[in-house]
């Protein structure tokens, strides 16, 4: 299937998955599928640096906090329409991790990882002291009384945007996967050294890769305000958003967009459900990390990966 054809399929998917949901009448599907959906992006975004380059990026959250952030700043500002925050807030994160890549990116294995770290924590401390976004304290982002498209409450506006934005970040993932910069990010994480005796530009493609990455967390964010009505930065920079960004495609497996997809549905759902039936919530990261060992140990490829060695197991 040539990306075209994939693109539009995925958008018609989305839109008709979005409009077949006002069916449903829990209201709780639509909070729940919001933050699936959140997942969804966030791990396709890191897997494009962390599975396609092989270079791990433990500053998720710092971008998707950038995106939340431009929100509030824009919403502080001039009460901006959501969709000039949505892009606003991908742009923003999107210039950070060029500037992320740009420092960084000529540090290797290790050394990036911790940069990635210190870049959170460096964030999270401007923000706290940015009282113009609340600081500390947080911010209100109340959300507007009258919800477009004649929808019945906000959080069904929220849900369609994030099926959108999760169509545009695995069609923004396939693609790269299936042209030649996919080519060349494979030959960096499978061998940088030989990658640059061949000719081939890592730099650029390392820079254009955590672009691209830091860009579509930040898009994941931009909603999170209107999400909760309240930010402050321990919601915005939550280890979860970290942790579940890497784990997520380890489960899933991160040689293709679909892993991520996968992963991000399986372990996101599996959080919801926990949290609902048991009232366990807390336990998210405990759940995250019995089943992160359980499938580095029987499933070191992830879901795809066990996939793809049955099916040739089944070939010969």
């Amino acid at each position: 299937m040539s990306n075209r054809v994939f693109a539009v399929a995925a958008f018609a998917f989305a839109v008709a998955f979005a409009a077949a949901s006002q069916l449903i009448p829990n209201e709780y599907f639509f909070t729940a599928a919001y933050t699936v959906l959140q997942f969804v992006i966030l791990a396709t975004a890191w897997n494009i640096l962390g599975g396609y380059t092989g270079y791990v990026n433990f500053g998720s959250a710092a971008f998707f906090a950038i995106g939340a952030y431009s929100t509030v700043a824009l919403y502080n500002a001039f009460k901006a329409p959501l969709l000039v925050m949505i892009v606003a807030g991908t742009l923003v994160a999107g210039v950070a991790g060029l500037g992320l890549g740009y420092l960084t990116l000529r540090l290797r294995g290790v050394f990036f990882a911790i940069a990635s770290l210190a870049l959170s924590v460096v964030l999270f401390t401007f923000i706290v002291n940015w009282d113009y976004v609340g600081g500390a304290r947080g911010a209100y982002v109340l959300q507007p009384r009258e919800v477009p498209f004649g929808l019945p409450r906000y959080i069904h506006l929220l849900y369609i945007v994030m099926v959108l934005q999760a169509a545009v970040s695995l069609i923004v993932a396939r693609t790269i996967e299936k042209s030649t910069i996919g080519r060349g990010l494979a030959a960096i994480r499978d061998d940088e050294l030989a990658a640059e005796c061949s000719g081939v530009p890592t730099l650029r493609l390392k820079i254009f890769s955590t672009m691209v990455s830091c860009a579509l967390m930040g898009m994941a964010g931009t909603t999170f305000p209107y999400y909760l009505s309240f930010i402050e930065p321990s919601s915005a920079f939550s280890l979860s958003y970290a942790v579940n960004s890497i784990a997520m495609p380890l489960i899933g497996g991160m040689m293709s967009w679909i892993g991520p997809l996968i992963g991000a549905i399986l372990l996101g759902s599996v959080q919801q459900l926990v949290q609902v039936m048991f009232s366990l919530g807390a336990w998210n990261l405990l759940i995250v990390g019995v089943l992160l060992v359980l499938f580095v140990t029987l499933a070191p490829n992830g879901i795809m990966g066990w996939v793809d060695a049955w099916r040739r197991r089944r070939g010969h």
